[in-house]
């Protein structure tokens, strides 16, 4: 069994309190994560931010030039260079942010259980903050087939089964 990321989860937006178990979704998803992707990550924290959709608007339009509400947007953290050895400090993997009603608005329409819409969005923000991506068609079907068997471990089905291509 792999170690696990130290994972701060940080509320920054009201309308999470409509689901006090985010928390503890997220922990158990990242763990999930961590185990399956058999990421080298227990020396590693990660942050998770729960905001709202115009909190993650902010960040989207700052960050990526989109000035639109989002889901969930992953920032990794620049890897020192260097062996390390003289740096006691813990390896951030990066910052993570989720935005309530977007994720609440997905979910309904998707017919989903929320924590299990908001599962998969944590593990997929924690699998680009270990370096897999979407930008081709190859990467994306490497990520989602590694989302698939970790949602599975947690009893999440497939989310990409109704997708249509």
């Amino acid at each position: 069994m792999s170690a696990f990321p130290a994972t701060e989860v940080l509320v920054t937006a009201t309308c999470w309190q409509a689901e006090p178990n985010a928390d503890a979704v997220i922990h158990r998803a990242i763990e999930a994560a961590a185990e399956v992707a058999d990421a080298d990550v227990g020396d590693a924290e990660l942050a998770i931010m729960l905001t709202d959709d115009a909190g993650i608007r902010t960040l989207n339009a700052n960050w990526r030039n989109i000035d639109k509400p989002t889901n969930v947007l992953s920032f990794p953290a620049l890897q020192p260079t260097g062996d390390g050895s003289d740096d006691d400090a813990p390896r951030m993997l990066g910052d993570i942010a989720i935005a309530y009603e977007t994720t609440r608005r997905e979910a309904d329409e998707e017919a989903k259980p929320f924590d299990h819409h908001l599962s998969h969005l944590a593990v997929h923000g924690f699998l680009h903050l270990i370096g897999y991506d979407h930008e081709n068609d190859a990467d994306a079907e490497d990520m989602e087939s590694l989302e698939r068997k970790i949602l599975e471990t947690l009893g999440i089905p497939d989310p990409y089964a109704d997708r249509i291509d």
